[in-house]
Formats: C-alpha cells, sequence, structure tokens
C-alpha cells in the first residue's frame, strides 16, 4: 500500500498561526491625459464628442419632389419608419473640438461601412456597374439641365453667404471624366436646394466610388471636404470663402482620383447601388425636369382612368427586390407608367430592361424630358443603367408592350383609381404572362368587390395581401394596402 494511503499510526501536531504586519505601499496615482499645452492628449479610445444638430436653415428648404426629401424633419422621421435598414441622410455632426474619434465614433465613417455592407438582397454578379462612355481618355460634354439653368438669379433666386453676383458662380465634379455641373450659390423657395445638392454628392462619391482610405478627405468626421461645406454653410458662420475653397478642394482631389483611374477600378468591384444614392440620382434628374411644372400633373378628369399617383422610392424598392427578386438580366413593365418615375428606378437600381406605357399626353412629355436627362445623367455618375423604353399610348393596343409582357419577370399596375373594365381588361391581358411573373396592384384583380368573384383572374392568379407604410404614395400619408399576384 502506498504512503499516501495509509492511515497516520501518530495524532497529528497541533497548527499554529503565525501572524506578520506588511506595510503596502500606496498606489501611485493615474498619468494625466493632459498635454503639456493643457489640452486631452489625442487617442485612439476616446469616446464621441457632444453631438451638433445639422444646420437648421438648410433643413428647412424643401426639395420640390413629391418624394420625401431628406432636409424636411418630419419626412425623414417617416422614412426611417418605412426603411429601418436604411442609415440616416443626415448624420449628427460633432463639436468643432481638436478631441479625435476612433472610426467606430465617426459617424461619417460609420455611415460609410453600413452602406458598403448593403442590405439583405443577393449579390447580381452579372450587374457591370461601370459606364463604358464615362472614364475615356477624353472629357465629355454632356446636354444635361445644369442647376444653374433651374436655380439661378435669372429665375429671381437670392444669393446666399452675402455673396456678390459675380462671386456664385460655382463648379462640381462628379465620379466621372465627364465635365462638371454648374451651380449658383443662391436660394428659392421651391428650388433646387443648392448647397445641399453639393453636399450630398460629395457625400455619396465618397460613401460608394472611394476606398475607405480614399475616403476620409472627403467625409471624415474632423476635417474632410464635405465637413468644411458644413460648417461654411451654417446660417451662424456664412462663409463664402471657405465654402468655394473647400468645393474646389474637393474638384482637385475626385479629378486626381479619376486620372489614376481609382473611380473606375472601385466601380468594377462592386455589383449594385444602395437604395439612398438610386433615389439622390433619380431626385435630380426629377427636379431639373418635372419639379419646375409640377402642377400641371394636378389637371386630371375625375372619373376617369387618367389619375396621377406615383409610388415613393422605399415602396418602388419593396416591389423590385423583396416581392420582384429582380436581377439584371430580366424583364420590369409598368402599366401606366405616368412620368417614368418607376421604370428609371428599375433601369437603375436593378440594371434590368425596364419598360413602361403612359396615354396622357402630360405625363408622356415629362417622361420623354426625365428619359433624357437620366440618361445624360447617370452617365455623369459614371453608372450603366438597364435598357428604357417608355411607351405613348393605350397599353391595351400598343404592339410592343404587348410583345414584352410575354417576357416579363414584374409587372406593376398602379391601377388604385382604374374603373372596372380597365382592370377586368388588363385581368386578360395576364393569360399571356408566363408562369412564375409577380404582378404588384394597388387593387386586386380576384377580390375587385365583395359581391363577385372575377372567374379568369382566380384561375390564374395566387394573390397575397400586403400592407405599404407611411408616406410610400403621393396621394396619402397613411398605411394602404396592395397585392402580389403571381401567375399560375
Amino acid at each position: 500500500m502506498g504512503v499516501f494511503s495509509q492511515k497516520s499510526k501518530s495524532k497529528a501536531a497541533p497548527q499554529t498561526l503565525r501572524v506578520e504586519k506588511v506595510v503596502i505601499p500606496p498606489k501611485p496615482k493615474p498619468r494625466s491625459s493632459l498635454a503639456p499645452n493643457g489640452r486631452h492628449a489625442s487617442s485612439s479610445k476616446q469616446g464621441p464628442s457632444p453631438r451638433l444638430s445639422p444646420n437648421p436653415q438648410i433643413a428647412r428648404m424643401k426639395s420640390t419632389s413629391p418624394y420625401p426629401s431628406s432636409s424636411d424633419e418630419k419626412r425623414t422621421e417617416r422614412k426611417r419608419k418605412a426603411v429601418t435598414s436604411t442609415p440616416r441622410d443626415s448624420p449628427a455632426f460633432g463639436n468643432d473640438s481638436d478631441s479625435d474619434d476612433n472610426d467606430d465614433t465617426d459617424p461619417f465613417i460609420a455611415e460609410t461601412k453600413r452602406m458598403r455592407r448593403g442590405d439583405s438582397r443577393s449579390i447580381d454578379v452579372n450587374r457591370k456597374l461601370r459606364h463604358k462612355k464615362a472614364f475615356g481618355d477624353d472629357i465629355r460634354e454632356l446636354r444635361i439641365i445644369h442647376a444653374a439653368d433651374v436655380a439661378s438669379l435669372a429665375s429671381q433666386c437670392v444669393p446666399i453667404f452675402g455673396a456678390k453676383e459675380d462671386e456664385i458662380a460655382v463648379e462640381l465634379q462628379y465620379p466621372s471624366r465627364c465635365q462638371p455641373e454648374r451651380y449658383e450659390l443662391v436660394w428659392k423657395k421651391d428650388k433646387i436646394d443648392v448647397v445641399k445638392d453639393i453636399i450630398e454628392v460629395v457625400k455619396h462619391v465618397a460613401q460608394n466610388y472611394l476606398t475607405e482610405a480614399e475616403a476620409r478627405p472627403f467625409i471624415d468626421h474632423h476635417v474632410s471636404f464635405r465637413r468644411q461645406m458644413e460648417r461654411a454653410s451654417n446660417e451662424k458662420i456664412g462663409d463664402l470663402a471657405t465654402f468655394k475653397s473647400a468645393l474646389s478642394s474637393y474638384n482637385t482631389a475626385l479629378k486626381g482620383l479619376l486620372e489614376k483611374g481609382s473611380i473606375a477600378k472601385n466601380l468594377d468591384k462592386i455589383h449594385h447601388l444602395p437604395l439612398e444614392l438610386v433615389s439622390f440620382i433619380l431626385e435630380q434628374v426629377y427636379d431639373r425636369t418635372v419639379a419646375p411644372n409640377v402642377d400641371i400633373l394636378n389637371k386630371y378628369k375625375t372619373g376617369s382612368d387618367n389619375i396621377y399617383g406615383e409610388l415613393r422610392y422605399p415602396f418602388v424598392h419593396k416591389i423590385l427586390v423583396d416581392h420582384g427578386n429582380l436581377k439584371s438580366d430580366q424583364v420590369f413593365v409598368d402599366l401606366g407608367s405616368g412620368v417614368g418615375n418607376v421604370v428609371l428606378q428599375a433601369a437603375l437600381e436593378i440594371g434590368c430592361r425596364s419598360y413602361g406605357c403612359e396615354m396622357m399626353e402630360t405625363s408622356c412629355n415629362f417622361a420623354e424630358a426625365q428619359e433624357k436627362e437620366f440618361k445624360s445623367r447617370c452617365l455623369l455618375w459614371g453608372v450603366a443603367p438597364g435598357r428604357v423604353l417608355l411607351e405613348r399610348g393605350d397599353f391595351r393596343t400598343n404592339r410592343k408592350i404587348l410583345e414584352v409582357l410575354r417576357e416579363a419577370d414584374v409587372v406593376l399596375v398602379n391601377n388604385k383609381a382604374f374603373t372596372e373594365p380597365l382592370n377586368k381588361a388588363l385581368v386578360d391581358m395576364f393569360l399571356d404572362l408566363k408562369t412564375g411573373c409577380k404582378i404588384i396592384s394597388l387593387k386586386s384583380f380576384v377580390y375587385d368587390n365583395k359581391g363577385a368573384v372575377n372567374d379568369i383572374a382566380t384561375s390564374i392568379l395566387d394573390v397575397e395581401h400586403h400592407t405599404y407604410l407611411e408616406d410610400w404614395v403621393s396621394w396619402a400619408a397613411s398605411e394602404g394596402e396592395y397585392y402580389v399576384s403571381t401567375k399560375k
């Protein structure tokens, strides 16, 4: 038996306690974080600095687009409810102290990282974003409607920053080898918000066209082109020289990256545009074509099929991405396409072939103007949209539309105000749709009323009921119903 398993034959000696006094030296005091100059030494682990609200004067200037502007506080709140995955369009700014924040507490950099993580959609590797004509050796001169053509002294706008008439002309470079856009530093209600437009371009360029390292001089929280413009345009400062200097530095830096080929190379690595950039480009198009004469669209005959109403960007995004799961090699059709907003969004956001048909002459004229500006402005931004075709006339008899419906993967029908005969005619047209085609409508084709069921629609369509969120349509701020039908 081992020694450790044997029982002791003798009693253990009683234990004695020994007490010793030990003097514990005092702990050293923590070193002060103050630098010799009396300021806190910079540290990458410091917390965020106190935040200030964005410029209240700029925030009050509303876009003339019918879509909710990011500068309108009430509408911004609704947009956040509608698209919870969308980062804030106007991040809060920190104070002007000399303390540094790390990347995680820099709202601009954090916002950029969120944007680049993208949404939950599957990657469409076949989508090629870079426009083939936007990055050639020659600088292209485009026939765009410049901001200065809409908001200018000639249109009774007033100079901002206390600028003189010969000081208001500026230019803004876009992420392409196209000539810059002309602006005048002026303001007037219901005109383009020039300062906001310029700063938003800087933000979107940095977040979507540049690497993180390249983006820092553009949107860094403390010292960047965007930050300098924000400070200079504050209503309490109004520093014309600083604003123009920051804009000039931005233009020079972006042109340098274009010369190096960095923008084209970065675009080749991504396959979709975030909704924030898509909606901003489309709003630029709308504000330069439709908005100056938007009141004309409200003149329609009550009780007819030709009543104008628009679906806003988040709703269209939901239709294209979540319900339609559209890819760049597929087909989208809008029956009753109005001024072409949804057709253009599908072409830009998805890159698919996008068709629309409208019979109201005024809407068709606006759609034609939008399509022209859209194609030029996509080139200005360096991105290639899908093919767009907007037809005039009755979609029930338009030969091109009837042909393309056989290929359609998603069909939109804003039939909220359509008469019953027109809705019945649409059901007959759906007989030619391919199996699996999605039809999104504001009224159901199967249960048009409680007293009768359309037998043809019931036999060819599976219908799902959905609810759209607040401010997703132009005719109401409240929630509403819509339907997703699948061709059997």
